[in-house]
């Protein structure tokens, strides 16, 4: 009774809270709501807390949400009840709708059953009504087509003349008719055929006159449907064949062509008439001149091109609404074009080119086919559909469009074949290259030809000329080839041909310069190179491209490497051959090895880059092509390694010639103011002077390692002369001085060299030279220390013995064990220095220095030494 009474005095705030409808509230929330009242109350109140007021509420909550609890459980077992059977109900209903539908889906069924069986009944019936409409048809046909055939056994046309006058309907009839009568009139064997078919064939003849002649008055007057009514009618009588005829031959375009080709000079078509301010004649020489940019434009041709692109752009469209086969108009259309206009205007160019020279004439060919190509590639946008329908054939679509692209790629194909067919490009784009580069080479070739004929002496040049000559005579023997046309170019504008075979020209006075390699000109040459493979490329089948930059490449061989840098390396050996032995051996080898490492390393980058990229398609060629430039190269490097060899042995003997100049006294000076007065002797500064020459001509030409190997060989060859010198020379106490200050500047020349192996060795011959400057009584001691102490003493005694003082103390030298026993245990890097020096001098340029050309393409090449 307690419990309800309080729970009557629940504050009627928290009611709402604790009924169904109050909402979801978190356990926080609610608490604090329930419990916010009675904080405030307790804030306010002064005393101590008192919790009951808090007990007392939440206890009444408890009580009511356990009430509530209670209602909410029980209604959801009412409700849970109702849904089950709401469910029942559901699942009954669905059941007797499911037995409905099968009922109406079984009636469906039988009633498309009965259809089809109809309709496959009416397909039956129509198909055979169709057959028997065609037949009717037929027999119709075949009464019509013999009546009117008995008419024109008798002469009468009457009903056919009715029929034209019907219409167009009418005139259509009567072309079915009379194409059906010509085909019977060739069958039909009676006495009364031939006269029948006599009569078809006038009637016929008069009736395609009539149609042409209404489709040129209708074309004239521009009537397309018209137009289009006649070619029909044609293309169903004859296949439209004079019509299409008529339609093209009296075209403008070709009319006015005609007259232009008539009326006008070839100085208003221009060949290359320029807008700018170059004359007629200055333009053809620009082109005829190699060091001149290529055309890319041709005015008169770039005008008949755009003519040409308008008036099919035009015509397309004309020809769709006039003609029911338009794509078989256009590729007559184009084949007349191509045959007329262009051809014509061709020839016109290429005959003029010819006339100029060898290189205009193959620039323009290339010009020409250049812009021929974006013409055909600018026609084929135009294509037309033909008159075969194929609405569903996907590769009948594509076989229409290609119609008149094959017929355009055949049509220019045709236009360059007279050009480009079999080897005659190739055979005059050779005899250009070898022409231009004879002309370039034309000095160059006669200064090595005076020059060899100078020293008379055979060289390579010599054999060069011989084979070149055998090659040249072939065209006339044999038949022409690539190589033996260069050949024959070389030798003729090269001033090559010997009295027998050519009459020499006067020829004009020769420079120094004329005989140097130049950079710019192998650069020249390369250039003229790449312009000839652009164009082989441009004008040769894919397939055709290796094989023929494959030619191309011998061709620029034959000149840049046989007739170019090889000549100049026979000339150079010459020199260093003909040479007087007493006179100082000339530098200017090194400028040749220079310029050949330079022209070599550009030649190979060109191949990389540009040559060999070409032959990528053929694994053969691209093959071939390597171990002939491997063979090339390979060639040149032993030429230049063969003329740096020679120049080595030039020098080194010129230093043997100064060092032999060493007067016997040079060491054994008087004691006068003007003995001592001398810094060095004569054949010191001599070789000095030449050691610094070759020093500064080898930076100048040689680098890396090749640079190090040839200095490296001079410098050891020299250590050897000096070895050998200083056994030869009694050397005074003062004397001594003279030679220390000759070594000393040997030392010091060498040094610059920077190579650490010479400096070691030439300071070993400075210690060496210190042997006469050392007083006898410390002799000993000294050749036992630094380098002198590393061989065995008595390999010193040679030297030893030149000493003025060396009689004096000889005996007491030799009966020194200790000296000997000290200096045994030391060995050189060598052992002995006869063996060092044996060592030294069987160091050859071959084995150490190599040209510093380029390597290889498929793998380095060797170095050629010394034979």
């Amino acid at each position: 009774m307690a419990r309800a009474n309080d729970h009557h005095q629940l504050d009627p705030s928290l009611e709402t809270q604790l009924g169904l409808d109050a909402g979801s509230l978190t356990v926080k929330d609610f608490v604090g709501s329930l419990s916010e009242k009675l904080i405030t109350q307790s804030k306010t109140s002064s005393g101590p807390f008192d919790p009951k007021p808090f007990i007392r509420t939440f206890e009444l909550v408890v009580d009511r949400l356990i009430s509530v609890r209670k209602d909410v459980q029980v209604k959801t077992e009412q409700l849970e009840k109702n849904v089950r059977v709401a469910e029942r109900e559901y699942s009954r209903k669905m059941a007797e709708l499911n037995k409905g539908f099968e009922a109406v889906g079984s009636s469906f069924a039988t009633m498309e059953n009965k259809l089809n069986e109809v309709g496959r009944t009416a397909i039956r019936i129509g198909e055979e009504l169709e057959s028997v409409h065609i037949e009717r048809q037929r027999a119709r046909a075949a009464h019509n087509l013999i009546d009117f055939y008995n008419q024109f056994s008798r002469g009468e046309t009457s009903r056919l003349d009715a029929l034209r006058k019907e219409g167009k309907d009418g005139q259509h009839q009567v072309a079915v008719i009379l194409r059906r009568l010509t085909t019977v009139a060739k069958e039909v064997d009676l006495p009364i055929a031939e006269r029948t078919r006599e009569n078809i064939d006038k009637y016929c003849e008069k009736f395609e006159k009539d149609m042409l002649y209404l489709f040129d008055r209708y074309y004239r007057k521009g009537d397309p449907k018209m137009m289009h009514h006649c070619a029909q009618i044609l293309l169903d009588f004859n296949g439209g064949g004079s019509c299409v005829q008529v339609y093209v031959n009296q075209h403008d375009f070709f009319i006015n062509e005609v007259k232009g080709h008539v009326n006008e000079s070839d100085e208003m078509y221009g060949y290359f008439r320029l807008i700018d301010s170059y004359s007629y004649d200055s333009r053809w020489k620009a082109i005829s001149n190699p060091d001149s940019s290529p055309p890319r434009t041709e005015p008169g041709l770039v005008q008949l091109f755009a003519e040409i692109r308008a008036t099919v752009a035009q015509e397309s469209q004309i020809v769709q609404a006039v003609f029911p086969s338009p794509s078989l108009v256009m590729q007559v259309f184009l084949q007349r074009v191509f045959a007329q206009s262009i051809q014509q205007y061709v020839e016109q160019l290429l005959n003029k080119g010819t006339s100029m020279s060898e290189l205009a004439y193959l620039r323009v060919l290339q010009l020409i086919h250049v812009e021929t190509s974006a013409l055909v590639d600018d026609l084929k946008t135009h294509e037309l559909p033909s008159m075969v329908a194929t609405k569903t054939s996907m590769d009948g679509i594509e076989f229409r469009k290609s119609i008149t692209t094959a017929m355009l790629e055949a049509a220019m194909e045709e236009l360059f074949m007279p050009y480009i067919e079999g080897q005659k490009y190739l055979e005059r784009e050779s005899k250009n290259m070898a022409e231009l580069y004879a002309t370039l080479l034309a000095g160059f070739s006669r200064y090595h030809a005076r020059t060899q004929r100078e020293r008379g002496k055979a060289s390579v040049f010599d054999r060069m000329v011989d084979r070149l000559g055998a090659a040249a005579a072939n065209t006339s023997a044999g038949g022409p080839t690539t190589s033996a046309q260069a050949a024959a170019a070389i030798m003729r504008i090269g001033g090559m041909m010997t009295d027998r075979t050519y009459d020499k020209p006067v020829e004009e006075p020769l420079r120094e310069e004329d005989g140097l390699l130049s950079i710019d000109t192998a650069e020249k040459m390369l250039k003229w190179h790449a312009e000839a493979v652009g164009r082989s490329v441009e004008l040769s089948a894919q397939s055709d491209v290796p094989k023929n930059t494959f030619t191309l490449l011998r061709v620029l061989a034959e000149a840049i490497a046989n007739s170019y840098l090889e000549v100049a390396i026979e000339t150079a050996l010459a020199r260093i051959d003909s040479t007087d032995p007493k006179a100082e051996p000339s530098l200017q080898a090194f400028t040749v090895i220079y310029s050949v490492d330079t022209i070599s390393h550009l030649w190979q980058r060109y191949m990389n880059i540009a040559i060999f990229p070409l032959a990528a398609s053929s694994v053969t060629i691209r093959r071939e092509m390597s171990v002939f430039v491997n063979q090339t190269i390979s060639r040149m490097e032993g030429a230049a390694n063969n003329l740096l060899q020679r120049l080595t042995d030039a020098i080194v003997a010129w230093l043997a010639l100064q060092l032999s100049k060493q007067k016997k006294n040079d060491f054994k000076p008087r004691n006068d103011d003007q003995s001592f007065a001398r810094v060095n002797t004569e054949p010191c500064i001599a070789c000095c002077e030449v050691l610094e020459r070759v020093r500064d001509a080898t930076i100048r030409n040689i680098s890396g390692k090749n640079r190090e190997a040839f200095l490296t060989e001079i410098g050891v060859s020299f250590h050897s002369l000096l070895l050998d010198h200083l056994r030869k020379f009694p050397v005074s106490a003062t004397g001594g001085l003279m030679l220390a200050k000759d070594l000393k500047s040997y030392q010091d020349t060498i040094v610059s060299f920077n190579i650490p192996s010479l400096v070691e060795r030439f300071e070993f011959i400075r210690q060496l030279g210190n042997v006469f400057l050392v007083r006898p009584e410390i002799l000993r001691s000294y050749i036992t220390e630094n380098y002198l102490g590393r061989i065995d003493s008595s390999l010193l005694k040679p030297y030893l013995a030149q000493r003025g003082d060396w009689v004096q103390f000889e005996n007491q030298f030799n009966e020194s064990p200790e000296a000997d026993d000290g200096a045994s245990r030391i060995s050189f890097k060598m052992g002995r220095l006869s063996t060092m020096m044996k060592e030294l001098e069987s160091l050859k340029i071959g084995e150490g220095i190599s040209v510093a050309l380029p390597s290889g393409i498929a793998s380095g090449l060797p170095v050629v030494g010394r034979g």
